[in-house]
């Protein structure tokens, strides 16, 4: 499949540029990252990076979800995180890649040549900070993902999946019923969560059936009553910022 090379596309007009690596920066910035940006896209199930390969380019990913995976001496593969619009792929200041990142759906980076990135980044100090709040989002986004599978149970884990693609989602999408894309199958979501397929299937349907979510289709999830799933999601909902 070949999908479409955004070459027109502008800083401006970009669905991301409010929660991208670019977002604090100004019009002059924007100016200078957009003469050394291009766009690669892949299609689902293609690899984006392999682990170890040397690190050419880092990117903001712009549509589609990635996956982060590591591969074992056994060859079992664990997925250890998952890349969505806005987040950024790649280290300044790293030779190589620490991780797989593989497209789970078809994907469209806005990619910048390492070097000229980080020439910029020392000239640029809104850049610099927006790339330091990213990382402190991951790291946060990390230690979430080891209290998800060290404790939760399956149904936690599912509700805290689905609560994190709404906190992910378009700010317009936080009202009490939200419609959210689900661009991962139900098997890609066992891997990620550690789960089996069965069991991933089970407790969508308890939640459907108990009015929590509802899909609209193969592709989207309707998210029917946001407190009752904060509330399945184990976590402490008193601490809770509402969206």
């Amino acid at each position: 499949m070949t999908l479409p090379i955004l070459r027109d596309f502008k800083c401006s007009h970009c669905p991301i540029r409010h929660r991208a690596v670019c977002s604090h920066c100004d019009a002059d910035e924007l100016s200078a990252l957009e003469s050394i940006k291009s766009y690669r896209s892949f299609s689902a199930g293609e690899t984006i990076l392999w682990r170890g390969e040397p690190l050419e380019y880092v990117a903001s990913l712009v549509t589609g979800v990635a996956a982060l995976s590591k591969t074992l001496e056994d060859g079992r593969t664990q997925m250890v995180g998952l890349l969505l619009p806005s987040d950024f792929i790649g280290r300044p200041g790293r030779d190589e890649i620490e991780f797989d990142v593989t497209a789970t759906t078809d994907v469209t980076l806005c990619c910048f040549a390492r070097s000229p990135f980080e020439q910029l980044m020392q000239a640029t100090p809104h850049l610099t900070q927006r790339i330091m709040e990213l990382a402190l989002d991951e790291l946060d986004a990390a230690r979430d993902w080891m209290l998800l599978l060290g404790r939760k149970t399956a149904r936690e884990k599912i509700a805290t999946f689905i609560e994190m693609l709404v906190r992910r989602a378009p700010s317009e999408a936080g009202t009490n019923t939200s419609v959210i894309p689900l661009s991962m199958t139900r098997d890609q979501i066992a891997n990620y969560l550690g789960l089996t397929l069965e069991t991933v299937s089970r407790h969508f349907n308890a939640l459907k059936k108990e009015g929590v979510i509802e899909f609209t289709d193969r592709k989207f999830v309707a998210v029917k009553n946001l407190k009752a799933l904060r509330i399945a999601t184990g976590d402490d909902t008193d601490i809770q910022v509402a969206l």
